[in-house]
């Protein structure tokens, strides 16, 4: 069933049974009990496969017994439809598929990582916006998905006015960075999904965040409005977040019968030297379906070239991460 069709029926946060945890037949991830397995542990040695071996390729970026800091990562771009939540999304759902213990976090009012992981949008339950504005503990609003390692916190359509209701709020840029802080050693990945705006919610991720990702549609429009974003990112880094600093730039949208879409490029590689991902996501009828049936893509179609752009995306985040740790 499509998220079409559970719009219209109001479905309740968790109800999620007709979603299927697990890989396609070619690549399954068999016999696992998410329920009665510590979800911290999980290692290479845990996941079993139907048919197929594990990709060679995959094995060094499994979670290994060591101890790794704690990420907290923000997805953030103020302009929508760059695939931030998009990102946000496959980014969870394959860092749980390599055994780190992740939460994604929707502080977006649209919702969209919230519906795109089958989690119904129902204004009547507790939210990110309960614990923004009414104090709650993150703990307390935390839905365990149907995917491997991946717990959520929704959003919700009463975010729309959470940045008024803030404006007279002592501390008002640290709401959500005091509850992430309470959670934060809880998980090995905490994401950070954030609306197409630089506004207080914007600001409250990147005060909480360690990192920040910047997605960026390969086409001219994307670049107006970068270099406003780094300002803002300059300015919480100075004056909010010491810790913050841009994790790099992913490119998404990529055409490449678009003449103008290695144009932009090379044009963000003179913004952010070095710090450009590899990875480029290319456009692809299959990750825009997925969310239409509240499912990453590693759910949805694991083959496709959108599914395999994103686990090469992953693999870099677990990459970056390790190696500051040595």
């Amino acid at each position: 069933m499509s998220v079409f069709s559970r719009i219209f029926k109001n479905k309740k946060y968790g109800d999620n049974s007709h979603l299927n945890n697990q890989l396609n037949s070619n690549k399954i991830i068999d016999n696992f009990d998410n329920k009665n397995q510590n979800t911290n542990n999980i290692h290479l040695e845990d996941v079993k496969m139907n048919d197929s071996k594990i990709n060679p390729e995959d094995k060094n970026y499994f979670k290994k017994n060591r101890s790794l800091a704690k990420k907290v990562i923000a997805i953030a771009n103020q302009k929508g439809g760059v695939g931030k939540s998009t990102t946000a999304v496959n980014l969870t759902s394959y860092l749980g598929y390599f055994g780190y213990k992740t939460l994604i976090i929707d502080i977006d009012p649209q919702s969209n990582s919230t519906s795109g992981l089958g989690i119904s949008t129902d204004s009547d339950k507790s939210s990110i916006y309960n614990v923004i504005i009414g104090g709650e503990l993150l703990a307390n609003v935390t839905i365990k998905t149907d995917f491997l390692n991946l717990d959520a916190i929704p959003s919700s359509i009463q975010l729309a006015g959470a940045e008024v209701e803030l404006v007279a709020s002592m501390k008002r840029e640290y709401k959500l960075k005091e509850a992430v802080d309470k959670i934060k050693n809880d998980y090995d990945y905490i994401i950070i999904d954030c609306p197409p705006a630089l506004g207080l919610l914007t600001i409250n991720a990147l005060s909480a965040a360690t990192e920040v990702i910047i997605p960026i549609q390969c086409e001219y429009y994307a670049l107006e409005g970068l270099g406003q974003l780094l300002h803002t990112i300059k300015l919480v880094k100075e004056n909010l977040n010491s810790e913050l600093e841009i994790a790099g730039a992913l490119m998404t949208m990529y055409d490449p019968r678009i003449k103008l879409a290695g144009q932009v490029i090379s044009e963000v590689k003179k913004y952010f030297p070095e710090k450009v991902y590899s990875t480029i996501i290319p456009r692809n009828v299959r990750l825009s379906e997925a969310p239409s049936y509240g499912k990453p893509i590693l759910s949805y179609d694991p083959e496709c070239k959108g599914a395999q752009a994103y686990k090469s995306f992953t693999k870099e985040v677990i990459e970056n991460g390790t190696k500051r740790t040595r």
